[in-house]
Parts: structure tokens; C-alpha cells; sequence
């Protein structure tokens, strides 16, 4: 056997952290307060223990752990269905959430009440991934594709609005009518992601006035129906 590497993540409220995890269908193994605090949970042969957060007033550095999982589209959904049933709903922000998953991504992002994220990546993702803004694409292409990852691998939503209306405002007018559609479509999704209804639906809007095909709109089905499918994904557990 090789090497095992057992992740000891910070924790501010261990009983809340392990019932966190226990949610998510981790197996607690461990669990003591005295005399220092520790923790360890299980699952699918992975180990994650936690210790106490290192005092302070300010917010602990973020604490990154890569987990490596057979299928990354099937943890999604299982944490989804997991923290809807326990909490009622999926939050869109803050602590103890899971981020969004479209199809084709190879990886998504849990981070627990403590601040950790744990990113979750499918085994079979290119050695080589390709991170955005390549060579190859010029205009507004260019820049879906650096949105694509500030959104999809850095998580970062802020950043991708920022670059697709940046990208529109230079490009989109020399830009075809499916790149700005892609770019409509986005943002409408990002507005969705960051609670913003008024901004989500200004972007329906436009994408309604673009004059597609239904060809076109046959093409670009899945990124059309995004924010839907976020919203759909964000709402709360029926009673």
C-alpha cells in the first residue's frame, strides 16, 4: 500500500461540524473535547478529522482539501438531496453549502460550516485542464471561456459577472448572436447565484430580444435554461 494523506481540518463548534458532515453521510469515528478538541469522520475509505480553530478575532485563512471521487456529478447530487432534506434548502451563500454543478464540470466545492473548502474533483479530469482564456479564442469567446472558469473551477461569481459585462461592453457588439446569447445566458445565471432577481431578469430580457433560430436555440438549450435550472436547484424543500 502507498501512502495515506489524512487531512486535519480547523473547527470552531465541533459538535456543529460533525453533524454537518454526518449529514452529507459521513460516518463520525471519532469524537472527543478533552483534553483538546478532535474529531474524525468516514467515508467511501477517505478519512477527515478536525481540531480546534486556532484562536483569534479575525476570520481563519481558508483551509483547501482536494478529494478525489469516482463520479463528481453523483456526489453532487447526493449531497444536494442531503443538505435540501436536512436544512430545507440548498444555501446559495456563505457556510455550509455545496456550489452549483452544470453538466461537463469535473469538479464542485463544499464548504462547511467552519469555512473549509473540501473541492471535490472526478478522477477521470484531464491531467492538462485547460483554465481559461486560451489562445485560441479571440472577443468575446475568449472571455466566456475565462468566465467559464472563474465560475465553474475558482468559484469565484463575482469575478465572472465582472468579466462577461466587461467583455460585452469591448466585443459584443462585433461579437455573433450565439456568443452574446452565451454571454446573456451566463449572467442571468451568475445573477441567479448571487440573489440578484432584478439583474436575472434584465438578462432574460435580453436574451428574449436576441433574434436566434430556433436551431440556434436548439444548440444552446442546456446554457438557456441555467438560471432556470439554478433556481430550480436553490428552491426550498415542499413541505
Amino acid at each position: 500500500m502507498g501512502d495515506t494523506a489524512v487531512p486535519v481540518l480547523p473547527t470552531h463548534d465541533l459538535a456543529r461540524t460533525l453533524d454537518f458532515y454526518g449529514v452529507l453521510g459521513y460516518t463520525i469515528t471519532h469524537e472527543q473535547t478533552r483534553p483538546y478538541v478532535y474529531g474524525a469522520v468516514t467515508a467511501h475509505d477517505c478519512e477527515l478529522h478536525f481540531t480546534a480553530a486556532p484562536a483569534g478575532d479575525g476570520p481563519p485563512e481558508q483551509t483547501r482539501c482536494l478529494i478525489m471521487v469516482e463520479d463528481v456529478a453523483d456526489r453532487h447530487r447526493g449531497f444536494s438531496a442531503a443538505i435540501r432534506e436536512r436544512f430545507g434548502k440548498i444555501p446559495a451563500q456563505g457556510p455550509g453549502r455545496i456550489t452549483r454543478f452544470r453538466s461537463g464540470q469535473t469538479r464542485f466545492s463544499l464548504i462547511d460550516p467552519d469555512g473549509n473548502r473540501l473541492i471535490y474533483i472526478e478522477q477521470t479530469e484531464p491531467e492538462h485542464l485547460e483554465y481559461g482564456g486560451s489562445a485560441q479564442l479571440t472577443g468575446l469567446a475568449r472571455v466566456l471561456d475565462i468566465a467559464r472558469i472563474l465560475r465553474d473551477s475558482k468559484n469565484d461569481d463575482k469575478a465572472a459577472e465582472r468579466a462577461l459585462e466587461s467583455g460585452l461592453r469591448r466585443h459584443g457588439a462585433e461579437a455573433g448572436p450565439l456568443d452574446r446569447a452565451r454571454a446573456f445566458a451566463a449572467l442571468a445565471e451568475l445573477a441567479v447565484a448571487r440573489e440578484n432577481p432584478k439583474k436575472a431578469a434584465e438578462r432574460r430580457a435580453d436574451l428574449v430580444a436576441l433574434a436566434l433560430t430556433e436551431a440556434e436555440r436548439a444548440e444552446l438549450a442546456a446554457e438557456l435554461g441555467a438560471a432556470d435550472d439554478l433556481e430550480d436547484w436553490l428552491q426550498p424543500r415542499a413541505e
